[in-house]
């Protein structure tokens, strides 16, 4: 299996809370439609792609915003042990205290990577 990244997004379509597999930008396109406005997540996984990596989709309701499916993926992430270890996480639209510390502790006990903007990582920070 190729290089992965573990990725939470918007998307036009596709069911949420279930990690998507894609290996293809047609198969990112059949599967979850058009970004969202101001949506990164897809924009990510077509960066991935190019890359020649593959990427995990996870949807949620609103990025970076909807806490509890971004806990649900983080908690199906730590427990499942068909996913990979050692890919990268990406929470694009992500500034929340409790999602991020979450996902830090994941990173790591996996040995993953947290792929965050610079927006998001000034919002934690800076977060009183």
């Amino acid at each position: 299996m190729k290089p992965s990244i573990f990725l939470f997004g918007e998307a036009e379509k596709g069911e949420f809370g279930i990690p998507f597999l894609c290996d293809s930008l047609p198969m990112l396109c059949e599967a979850l439609g058009e970004p969202p406005p101001e949506s990164q997540g897809i924009h990510y996984a077509i960066q991935t792609l190019l890359y020649d990596r593959s990427v995990l989709f996870y949807r949620v309701q609103e990025e970076g915003f909807s806490t509890k499916d971004y806990l649900k993926g983080l908690y199906l992430l730590q427990k499942s042990s068909s996913i990979p270890s050692g890919l990268a996480l990406c929470l694009p639209g992500v500034g929340d205290e409790e999602i991020l510390d979450e996902a830090t502790k994941i990173c790591s006990l996996r040995k993953s990577f947290l792929v965050l903007t610079e927006k998001d990582l000034y919002d934690y920070l800076s977060n009183p």
